[in-house]
C-alpha cells in the first residue's frame, strides 16, 4: 500500500518550514514531498541573496525556526566562523539565515529514521486536479505525482508593471521587472543614472547592491508618498504595556497614536507601541470589518509598512549617507509616462503636492514596488491553471488567495477544500502580516498540527 503523501509546492522558507513541522507531528507512515522549481531548496527569494550587506530586518535572537527552541538560530550561528562578530551586530546577513534553513533540511534528510518520510523533488508544478483518491499534481517532463493533501507555498511574485508603460518598453532591455534577478544591475556603467520604482525595503536592498558594486551615478527612487522604512532602535526598547485593542480602525489608530505620544512624553518613542502589536496583529486584522480593512489598505498601509518593517542600523546609516551626499534622491509622485528614446528611459511623473510634471532620464528602470498580489493578474502556469479550474479564488482584498483560518483554500464558489491548503504570503488577505519569519513560523506550526490531525484521522 503506498504511503499517504502531503505534497508541498515551493521549498522556500514557508514550504521548508512547514515540511519540518509536519515531520515533527505526523505519523511515521506519512510521506512529505517538498517540490522546488529552482536549483536550491530551503532558501527562497528573500534568503538566497549572496550579498553580505543585505541584512535581516529582525534581530537574530527572534529568528528561530521553532517556537519551542527560541535559541536555535543563535546556537547555529555560534557554530559558524566569526560567530561572536556576527552575534554582536544583532542583524546578520540574510544569506546566513538561508544557510540555516538549508542546514535544518539537510539534517532531516540525513536522519536514519527518515526512511523516505521526506522526499525532495525538483521540478515545476504546472497544474493540479482532484481525483477519487485525492489529488494529482501535473509536473514538467510529463510527470504525475499523486498526493492526499497539497499545500501551496509559492511565495512572492514580482511587482506588477507600471500601467503607463507600453509593451515595447516593458519587454526591452532598460526595464527590469524583478529586482532580485541576477542581471538587474549587470553591465551598468558606474556613472549611469538609475530609477528604482518604490521606496520600501526592496528599494533599500537595490540601493545597497548598487553601492556595493561601486555605483557612483544618481539613484532615483520614486513612490506615491516617498516614505522610507524607519530604522530599528540602537538598543532593544522596553516593551510597552499591553492594553485592550479596539476592533475598529478609527479607534485603533487613535489608541496607538495616543500611546506613541505618551511614550514620547516619557522619553521613549513609538517603536515599542508598534512592536507590542506583533503577537496580536493577525487577531486585530481579522477583527476589523471588510470596510475597515479596505480603508487601511487605501490610506494607512504605507505608513504601517515603514514603521513595522524597519531597517537594521548599519543599513539605515548607508541609506542616510547616500541621501546626504545627493546620490540617492527621493521623488514623490505618480508615474505618467515611461518610454524608451535613443537608448535612454524617459519618465515623467506628476509631483505630489503641487501637481507639477517632472521628467527623468535614466539608463535603467528597476521595479522595486513590492510583490504582485492580485492573482488574477499573475502570469504563472500553476496559478492560472488553479484559477481556471475553479479550485481557488482571489481573496476579496486582492492580497492573495482566499483561505480559511486553518489555511484551507476556498474554490470559485467559496466552498472549503478538504485537501488543498496554502501557507506564507499567498494567505495575506486572511492574516495580513505574513512575511516576517515569526509570523510564518507561527502559521506553519498551526497548519502542521491541523494537517497532522487530518492524516491521523485518515489512518485510524
Amino acid at each position: 500500500m503506498p504511503r499517504p503523501t502531503i505534497a508541498i509546492v515551493g521549498a522556500g522558507f514557508s514550504g521548508t518550514l512547514l515540511a519540518l513541522h509536519l515531520l515533527r507531528r505526523c505519523p511515521e507512515a506519512i510521506r512529505v514531498t517538498l517540490i522546488e522549481r529552482n536549483s536550491a531548496f530551503g532558501r527562497g527569494q528573500a534568503y538566497a541573496t549572496g550579498n553580505p550587506s543585505h541584512l535581516l530586518n529582525v534581530p537574530a535572537a527572534r529568528m528561530s525556526a521553532f517556537h519551542d527552541q527560541p535559541n536555535d538560530f543563535v546556537d547555529w550561528l555560534r557554530r559558524q566562523p566569526d560567530a561572536e562578530a556576527l552575534l554582536a551586530q544583532g542583524f546578520v546577513p540574510r544569506r546566513l539565515f538561508g544557510a540555516y534553513v538549508r542546514a535544518l533540511l539537510s539534517e532531516e534528510v540525513k536522519r536514519p529514521e527518515n526512511d523516505g518520510r521526506l522526499e525532495l523533488l525538483r521540478g515545476d508544478v504546472a497544474g493540479l486536479s482532484k481525483t477519487e483518491a485525492g489529488l494529482t499534481l501535473a509536473m514538467d517532463g510529463d510527470r504525475w505525482l499523486p498526493a492526499d493533501l497539497a499545500v501551496l507555498a509559492i511565495g512572492n511574485f514580482p511587482p506588477e508593471p507600471p500601467p503607463c508603460a507600453d509593451a515595447d518598453f516593458l519587454d526591452g532591455p532598460l526595464y527590469l521587472p524583478d529586482p532580485w534577478a541576477a542581471d538587474s544591475f549587470a553591465a551598468l556603467p558606474p556613472e549611469a543614472p538609475v530609477l528604482l520604482i518604490g521606496t520600501g525595503l526592496t528599494m533599500v536592498d537595490a540601493t545597497i547592491s548598487l553601492l556595493d558594486q561601486g555605483h557612483r551615478g544618481p539613484i532615483h527612487a520614486l513612490s506615491r508618498r516617498g516614505l522610507l522604512p524607519r530604522r530599528h532602535a540602537a538598543t532593544a526598547p522596553r516593551p510597552a504595556p499591553v492594553a485592550a485593542l479596539p476592533a475598529t480602525l478609527v479607534e485603533l489608530v487613535r489608541s496607538l497614536r495616543g500611546e506613541a505620544r505618551r511614550a514620547a512624553a516619557g522619553g521613549g518613542d513609538w517603536r515599542p507601541v508598534v512592536d507590542r502589536l506583533r503577537p496580536f496583529t493577525q487577531d486585530v486584522w481579522q477583527a476589523l470589518s471588510p470596510a475597515d480593512q479596505s480603508r487601511f489598505l487605501r490610506h494607512l498601509r504605507p505608513w504601517w509598512d515603514v514603521h513595522r518593517h524597519r531597517m537594521a542600523g548599519p543599513v539605515a546609516d548607508r541609506i542616510e549617507a547616500a541621501r546626504a551626499s545627493g546620490q540617492l534622491r527621493l521623488h514623490v509622485g505618480r508615474i505618467q509616462t515611461l518610454r524608451q528614446e535613443g537608448g535612454i528611459a524617459e519618465l515623467t511623473y506628476r509631483r505630489r503636492g503641487d501637481g507639477e510634471t517632472v521628467e527623468l532620464r535614466v539608463a535603467r528602470v528597476v521595479n522595486c514596488a513590492g510583490p504582485g498580489c492580485d492573482y488574477d493578474r499573475i502570469d504563472h502556469p500553476l496559478v492560472r491553471s488553479l484559477l481556471q479550474a475553479g479550485l481557488v479564488r482571489p481573496d476579496p482584498l486582492r492580497l492573495g488567495l482566499d483561505v480559511t483560518g486553518t489555511c484551507a483554500l476556498r474554490d470559485r464558489s467559496g466552498a472549503i477544500s478538504r485537501r488543498l491548503f496554502a501557507v506564507g504570503p499567498v494567505t495575506k488577505g486572511s492574516f495580513w502580516e505574513m512575511t516576517a519569519v515569526p509570523d510564518i513560523r507561527r502559521q506553519c506550526e498551526v497548519v502542521a498540527e491541523h494537517l497532522a490531525g487530518i492524516v491521523r484521522a485518515t489512518l485510524a
